[in-house]
Order: structure tokens, then sequence, then C-alpha cells
């Protein structure tokens, strides 16, 4: 009789300890320091940018979110470290998507594809642009362009990186038009002003965002339509030229990250993009805010990606 009473107390001394510990709540995520890889570099646009979600979506959840800068490469590096991180949202990647919709095709031996990542929330798109010195005496697309076939092989600009998007896309005027220029590889946006500005570069392949608060003058955005945060710079579309579309930039986490947490991810930078001190930062660059969530953005990146392939085909470029 005292061996049955002892096993029935056992057995019930388990079921409540066992109960008790299957009823405890999950720690909300994110319980610990999530890192946030900006594949450019500090203090540029998209630098800035991503450290304004980064504390939003902080101030709005239980963790914190700190900015990693991982440039290089041309954006390759900072994705390649959120593309081999572990699945489980605490590295997550912030910026243009170019690296996984371009370099996989322009650039030998990367190691991921855009199946390599899930598309979390789309925050902005960073938008292309020509940009010369304030003292050029450029001061239209058109201008320019019958400069450059008056002086064949004479004139130079820089760009983001060899095959990078800012590359690509005045490559593809460059085919269009036939023209001959010649072209300077920067590491990153920010570099190529102080040469262009110096005089050494005749213009520059930037962004909007990049060249805000410079002493440049912007000859033309990238798109089919002018851009909101320069809508007095005439679209390559307007001007009748071979155009390519703005860069798609938000949060990418690496694929088989689960989707309770993408989800987590997905509401936390829809709120970031809300707060006040967002918005502010976002007011002060002059950039709009185009917030695209999981399905919409996970749409566009495709779409862009299958963009990209065409056009790396038609201009004949060779993985470097």
């Amino acid at each position: 009789m005292k061996n049955i009473l002892g096993a029935i107390l056992g057995t019930a001394l388990c079921v409540a300890a066992c109960g008790g510990a299957a009823a405890q709540p999950a720690a909300p995520y994110p319980d610990r320091p999530v890192q946030m890889v900006v594949s450019w570099q500090a203090g540029g646009v998209v630098d800035t940018i991503g450290r304004a979600l980064a504390q939003a979506m902080s101030d709005l959840s239980e963790g914190r979110f700190v900015v990693i800068n991982r440039d290089g490469a041309s954006g390759i590096v900072g994705a390649q470290a959120v593309s081999s991180a572990r699945p489980d949202g605490y590295t997550i990647g912030f910026g243009p998507i170019t690296p996984i919709t371009t370099a996989s095709h322009t650039v030998r031996g990367v190691p991921f594809t855009v199946d390599s990542f899930e598309y979390v929330c789309k925050v902005f798109e960073n938008v292309l642009a020509v940009s010369v010195a304030e003292t050029s005496p450029f001061r239209s697309m058109p201008e320019l362009i019958a400069a450059i076939r008056a002086r064949p092989d004479t004139m130079t600009y820089g760009h983001f990186g060899t095959n990078s998007l800012g590359h690509i896309s005045f490559a593809n005027i460059v085919r269009g038009l036939s023209l001959r220029v010649t072209d300077v590889p920067f590491r990153g946006e920010t570099p190529i002003y102080p040469e262009m500005l110096s005089g050494r570069l005749d213009f520059g392949m930037g962004t909007v965002g990049g060249a805000r608060g410079k002493p440049v003058r912007l000859l033309a955005v990238f798109g089919d339509q002018r851009s909101a945060a320069a809508p007095d710079v005439p679209s390559t579309r307007e001007l009748g030229l071979p155009t390519l579309q703005p860069v798609l930039s938000g949060i990418t986490v690496p694929r088989g990250t689960p989707a309770a947490i993408t989800e987590r991810l997905e509401t936390l930078c829809r709120q970031g993009t809300e707060e006040s001190s967002f918005r502010t930062v976002m007011g002060r660059l002059g950039e709009p805010i185009l917030y695209a969530g999981q399905e919409a953005f996970t749409a566009q990146a495709r779409r862009d990606n299958a963009e990209k392939i065409e056009v790396v085909r038609a201009l004949g470029l060779v993985p470097q």
C-alpha cells in the first residue's frame, strides 16, 4: 500500500512539475541583442537609416538592435555574413538588396543566391543618380552625353564597385548610346564625391540621398518616374535613356528563419517606420518611406533578380 501511494504521489508531482514547466511562456523575441548587419560604410545614407530603424525597433521591443557595419565588395561581404548566419533572428541584414539580386550574377564565386534569404520588409528605395560638381560646366544630361561623344575615352566617372548596380546602370546607357567613357570603381559611394569635387572625376554614379547636402548637381535619376526626393531632376525614362529601377532596400534574414520570428521582425519594422524619431531622420535625409511587408517585398526581390539576369546577359558582363 505504501508503495502504491508513493507511486501515485510521485506521478502527481511529476505531472505538476512537467505541466508547470510546459506552461512557462517562451522568452519574447528578441531577448538578447540583435546584430543588424549594414553592408555599407558608416556615415552614409544607408547606415544612417539603418541606425534610425534599429533604434526605433529597440524602443518598441524587449531587446536591442545593434548596427554592425560589414562593408566591402559592393555589399557582398555583409550579405554573406547574413546568409551564413544561424537562422535564429539574431543576425539580420539591412540595406539595398543589390548584392543579392545583382552581385550573384556579376561576381565570381558569390556563395549565395536570391533563395538564400527571407525578405522581411522594404523600407525605402535607394534612387540612383548621375551627378556632377556644382562647378562643372555640365548642367543637363544631354550636355554631359554630348561631351562624352565629343571626347571618347577621355572622360571618367566614379561608381561604387565593378559590376555594382551603379556601374551596370551607366554601362547600360553606354551600351545603348554607343559611348566611350572610363569608369573608376570605388569602395562604396562616399569616396566618389571628394574625387568628383576635386576635378579628378568628370561625373559620378551615386544616389539621391548620398548626394544631398554636398556641392553637387544632379543631372538624372534612374527610374520610370522622377523621385519624390528630387522632383526637379528628370528621370532616365523621360530623357529617353536605357533605364533600370531604383534599389530596393530593407531587412533580410537567412533562409530558414522561423516564421514566428520573421513575422515579429516584420511587425517591428512596420511599427519602426511609423515612429516619429525614424520619420524625422528620413525627412532630414529627404528619403520617402516606401514600406512593403514580407509578401510584397519577396515578390519585388524575385522580380528584381529576374530583371538583373536579363540586363547582365544583354551587357555581356562576365563574373569577376
